[in-house]
């Protein structure tokens, strides 16, 4: 069976958006819309597995939005929705919750790491939001998505799921007049590494929005002077810059500045440590502040003037939602057939 080349990702608006964000994700989303159906979300029932506040969750819904748009996502070329007004994503991860094994999520490392010692009073979604999450991905029957290395085992889920679903039901899909099988086994779609953004304060630890110092974390909203302090007061070492990658080996926060240096102007490390190696610290981040504040603030300022009037916003997810309900919808249809549903 022939499926449409679709991609489908989606952001979990659980706090403001940052730096790792913008280049570990949305930036890279841009390109595949000129190759792709690409449909891309605000997954807000992910969001509710562990407590939200009700404000703060539309709050950071629209900001995601505004970032994807904002970034270069045109609302016409992609779909562009939040989970939660598309019915059908709660109702197709129930029946997966039922093709799914229990043996399957319990080794799941990310819900290891999120409940920790206490994984008795965290709640069932949080569990089995994998099973959401592959909901998400072949409600639309998606052949390829863009992961990091944190969510490849929840698409190799996805895969399982997928192949259980098509083995479990193969004579009644084949009944209900489909060849071959109903869901596609989704791939993870390559396109060039990705960077995985440090603190700013702390090599060895991701960039996110709990550190403890406000230093750490470039925003997507702030403005040019904060982003220039922020990188300015940065984190180094002694030595000066070394003239090509290996140089960086066992330096973290060294690696990290050069790395999103190398991101923000589209360059190899090795073609920016040509250009700044054996010199000191002081040009080098007065350099990337600059190229920083030019990348990033055009993209804060539209965000801002998007969120200051949500109307504009409102009408690119009634409309993406629209066009991913009509993709959904069909192919809900089928499944409740397969599955025996009386409608």
């Amino acid at each position: 069976m022939a499926f449409t080349p679709r991609v489908f990702s989606g952001i979990k608006p659980s706090g403001d958006l940052h730096l790792g964000n913008y280049l570990g994700a949305i930036r890279r989303f841009v390109p595949l819309q000129e190759t792709h159906e690409t449909i891309y979300c605000m997954v807000d029932m992910h969001a509710i597995t562990v407590w939200q506040d009700h404000v703060d969750l539309k709050r950071w819904t629209y900001e995601i939005a505004a970032a994807y748009i904002a970034a270069g996502l045109d609302p016409k070329k992609s779909i562009i929705f939040n989970q939660s007004q598309v019915v059908e994503h709660a109702e197709l991860s129930w029946i997966f919750n039922c093709v799914a094994r229990m043996g399957w999520m319990e080794r799941m490392t990310q819900f290891k790491d999120k409940s920790g010692e206490n994984s008795e009073n965290v709640s069932l979604g949080l569990f089995a939001y994998p099973s959401l999450m592959a909901a998400d991905i072949l409600l639309y029957k998606s052949t390829a998505v863009p992961v990091g290395e944190d969510q490849c085992q929840h698409l190799e889920l996805t895969r399982d799921i997928a192949k259980k679903f098509n083995h479990d039901f193969k004579k009644q899909i084949k009944a209900n007049g489909h060849k071959g099988n109903f869901f596609p086994v989704t791939e993870t779609l390559a396109i060039g590494p990705a960077m995985r953004v440090k603190s700013l304060k702390d090599g060895s630890k991701k960039m996110s929005k709990s550190d403890a110092s406000d230093l750490s974390t470039i925003y997507m909203m702030d403005d040019a002077d904060l982003i220039a302090k922020k990188i300015k007061r940065a984190t180094t070492d002694a030595d000066a810059l070394p003239s090509e990658a290996a140089g960086l080996d066992g330096r973290a926060e060294a690696e990290n500045l050069v790395g999103i240096f190398a991101a923000l102007s589209n360059r190899s490390v090795n073609d920016v440590l040509g250009e700044f190696g054996s010199q000191g610290w002081g040009a080098f981040k007065s350099a990337l502040a600059d190229l920083a504040v030019s990348v990033l603030t055009p993209i804060a300022d539209e965000m801002k003037r998007l969120v200051a009037d949500r109307g504009e916003i409102d009408v690119i997810l009634r409309d993406g939602a629209a066009r991913a309900r009509a993709i959904a919808q069909p192919i809900m249809d089928d499944v409740r057939n397969i599955v025996g549903f009386v409608r």
